[in-house]
């Protein structure tokens, strides 16, 4: 008997009616303010804002008020003289305790209307039962409260006990039959209907808003995992080769002295081990952190040299762009460069999408103990075209700069353009020659493009031809 499916249904629907009604029937909840928030309390003034967040309490005392005015006008003696100020009272302190207490102002209110028909059937004054006028209106409005205030469950389960309290106190009661049960039930279940469409629809909003969150950060965890991928992909190649020239100078170290000592020789034989154990381990790594459609590049990977050729492919997609080279000009470790060049390609990738009409200026500054890198664009001065995009260039960059252990700055500049500046610390090497070189001076001017903005996408626009494959924008 308790598998079957009657008894399934039953035994939820009393536990609902437990949950929602009965367990903490009498608990203390006050009714909250209203949030400063809200569709009509924030179009206010400010300053009268938090006396409009107790409007829902004052319209629960309007209503009190309401029930208590009918008490004497349409109700006849002696329920409107002897007993009018006493069975006014009830039905507007019910109306008031779903201030604080809604589900025990929902069963003392049919309490106080089982009463009330026992009392007009005993004087005889009220054909209709079992609502007086003031329980009538008072039951309505208790209904119509505790349901905002709980959810369409309780609202469901208040609305069947109306039903079956009105039904059989209309049969034990009513000695002609005469009833007002089916206006009651029609009223209350027009509005506990309104209620839980309301109740359904904001539960549905903030369901939407709390996916869209979770969406959002998965997006970006998943968009900031890619950017380091991608990192890890185009310095792979220059790990290997820093590993393969340890293992080459290793073999070969023992051929360049006579007769070395057993000792030197199993010394670079055991380094010559090591490095060809751990370049064979990286591209392991690789095989895991590489994407089913990725292809291995088929030319180096840029560096700043490459930069003029960048910049031309930018003018060509019709940025204005200038470059200016400052300090002396010295050989930086690879990733350093791979890196550096990267970070200019997204910056300039982003004026070209977001700020057209825009100049653009890149600055690259040889200072002692690192790299310095200035991206900056003006306003816009057309309107700005869609395109497609991952919408985290800027994620990128930084990835690239905390990689390196720098430091990177994004925001809009003062003009209202927008300005990308990062230093890249460089350890100087003691067989460091530096020449000086004179700042590259601007070049010819053609249709500008766009503004940079923060967590833009990479974009394929302005990348020399000789790295178009392995370029990860």
């Amino acid at each position: 008997m308790s598998g079957t499916p009657e008894y399934r249904f039953f035994a939820n629907a009393l536990r609902g009616l437990r949950e929602e009604l009965v367990w903490n029937a009498a608990a203390y909840r006050p009714l909250p303010r209203a949030g400063a928030d809200g569709p009509v309390i924030r179009r206010m003034p400010r300053r009268l804002r938090g006396r409009l967040a107790w409007t829902p309490h004052a319209v629960v005392v309007g209503l009190a008020l309401l029930v208590f005015s009918i008490v004497g006008i349409d109700e006849p003696e002696p329920y409107g003289s002897d007993a009018g100020p006493l069975f006014g009272l009830l039905p507007t302190g019910v109306v008031l305790l779903t201030l604080i207490r809604p589900i025990a102002a929902f069963w003392l209110s049919l309490a106080i209307d089982a009463a009330g028909a026992v009392i007009a059937a005993y004087w005889s004054y009220f054909p209709d039962l079992p609502w007086t006028e003031s329980c009538f209106a008072s039951h309505l409005i208790v209904l119509t409260v505790v349901a905002l205030r709980t959810g369409p469950r309780a609202a469901a389960w208040m609305w069947g006990l109306t039903a079956v309290f009105g039904f059989l106190v209309s049969l034990l009661l009513s000695g002609d039959g005469a009833s007002d049960i089916a206006p009651m039930l029609v009223t209350s279940a027009v509005l506990l209907l309104s209620v839980s469409v309301r109740h359904i629809r904001r539960a549905a909003q903030q369901e939407v808003t709390a996916e869209r969150h979770v969406s959002a950060a998965e997006r970006s965890r998943r968009t900031l995992l890619e950017e380091r991928t991608t990192i890890a992909r185009e310095l792979h190649d220059v790990v290997a080769h820093h590993m393969s020239v340890v293992a080459i100078q290793a073999e070969a170290a023992p051929y360049r002295v006579a007769d070395p000592p057993p000792e030197l020789a199993q010394a670079f034989a055991t380094i010559r081990e090591n490095a060809v154990a751990a370049l064979a381990e990286l591209r392991r790594l690789l095989g895991v952190v590489r994407a089913e459609d990725y292809q291995a590049p088929d030319a180096p990977q840029p560096t700043l040299a490459d930069l003029d050729a960048l910049l031309a492919n930018v003018r060509e997609a019709g940025l204005d762009v200038t470059k200016t080279v400052t300090g002396a000009v010295r050989e930086l470790p690879q990733g350093v460069e791979l890196s550096a060049y990267r970070i200019v390609q997204e910056a300039l990738s982003n004026v070209l999408r977001h700020a057209p009409g825009a100049t653009a200026r890149v600055e690259v500054s040889h200072v002692l103990g690192g790299l310095g890198l200035r991206v900056v664009n003006g306003p816009s001065t057309e309107p700005a075209r869609p395109s497609p995009g991952a919408g985290h260039g800027v994620t990128g960059m930084r990835e690239r700069v905390t990689m390196l252990g720098g430091e990177m700055v994004a925001g809009p500049a003062e003009d209202g353009g927008y300005e990308v500046t990062a230093f890249l610390p460089v350890a100087i090497p003691p067989t460091a020659s530096p020449s000086p070189t004179q700042p590259n001076q601007p070049t010819q001017r053609t249709q500008p493009s766009h503004r940079n903005q923060p967590n833009q996408p990479d974009s394929p626009v302005g990348r020399p031809e000789p790295h178009a494959k392995g370029d990860p924008s």
